[in-house]
């Protein structure tokens, strides 16, 4: 940049928009490395990215070295007006709801897949509620995995999530849902389908369970889970539950799958659980919100229908 000739930003166009939420990104991960999962891009995609935006404002708006990720002073200052930024549109759209006196506009949720037939129904249950106060307001459903979905939330795409708790990041607020309990399955024409006691019963089957090819998801999964897979070599790879399942029903791998998507498959003869009071994982859900979301009537509806009634005492 040629001294003397500072950068005036004229505009803020849909793409120094997006900009902004790769910059938003990072400083709520805290870091390049832990942004590349969330926004499901590249380190050097993501440089490029802030790369950009620094020469279209003028200013660096982070180091990052040896002594690890920090904003600049106008990087922290790029970062107040980008909340407040958002924070306006969110204001414009709540301002508008008021005019009309009752609640209207749109929920955009993720969810994973397969959680419809979880025994809990808190989502069925509370968009049932948030409709019935709210009979105008639209509902946006996108079955998307886990970290699609966080990136959603942070960059403001998505209002709220459901995922399952793995881990945590800096920029979201996490608010309890239910627990999911999942097993080891196979299918009819597994060799264990019809009796795993030959695993064993004496002189009938050297073969240990841990022998049996496992499929492996390639999606984030608890602590205790990762233990359990790689106890078995591998098998085939899924990037969500019914590639699972696929997997299963040929009667060539062992998996695990939530117990409440088994069992309709279990009641047909089709699956069958292995060693269900000794062998599996429970999975934490929980409703993921924008840390600096600004008020939002229908989203701050929603989340009511979520949370649990306050104790009387």
């Amino acid at each position: 940049m040629a001294e003397g000739k500072q950068p005036v930003l004229n505009q803020v166009s849909d793409f120094e928009l997006k900009l902004l939420k790769v910059f938003r990104t990072v400083a709520a991960c805290g870091g390049f490395s832990a942004a590349e999962v969330s926004l499901g891009i590249s380190r050097a995609a993501i440089s490029m990215q802030m790369a950009d935006l620094e020469s279209r404002l003028g200013f660096k708006l982070c180091q990052r070295g040896r002594a690890g990720f920090a904003l600049t002073d106008e990087g922290r200052r790029v970062l107040e007006a980008s909340d407040r930024l958002v924070g306006a549109i969110d204001h414009f759209k709540a301002e508008i709801n008021d005019l009309h006196q009752h609640l209207r506009g749109t929920l955009a949720i993720g969810i994973t897949d397969n959680l419809v037939s979880h025994p809990g129904m808190k989502i069925t249950h509370g968009l049932a509620a948030l409709k019935a106060r709210g009979p105008e307001v639209k509902i946006h459903i996108h079955m998307q995995p886990s970290d699609d979905i966080e990136i959603g939330v942070l960059d403001g795409r998505l209002n709220i999530g459901v995922v399952p708790r793995v881990r945590e990041l800096p920029g979201l607020d996490y608010l309890p849902l239910y627990e999911e309990s999942s097993s080891l399955y196979c299918a009819s024409g597994h060799p264990l389908f019809a009796d795993d006691e030959i695993l064993i019963a004496a002189g009938k089957e050297s073969r240990k369970l841990t022998d049996f090819e496992l499929v492996v998801p390639s999606f984030a999964q608890p602590t205790e889970a990762q233990a359990l897979y790689r106890r078995h070599p591998l098998g085939a790879r899924a990037n969500d539950r019914e590639g699972i399942m696929f997997l299963l029903l040929t009667g060539c791998y062992l998996g695990y799958l939530p117990d409440h998507y088994a069992r309709p498959w279990v009641e047909r003869g089709r699956l069958r659980a292995l060693q269900p009071n000794s062998i599996g994982f429970t999975t934490r859900f929980c409703a993921i919100t924008a840390r600096s979301r600004r008020a939002n009537l229908v989203l701050d509806t929603f989340l009511e229908t979520l949370s649990p009634p306050s104790s009387s005492g």
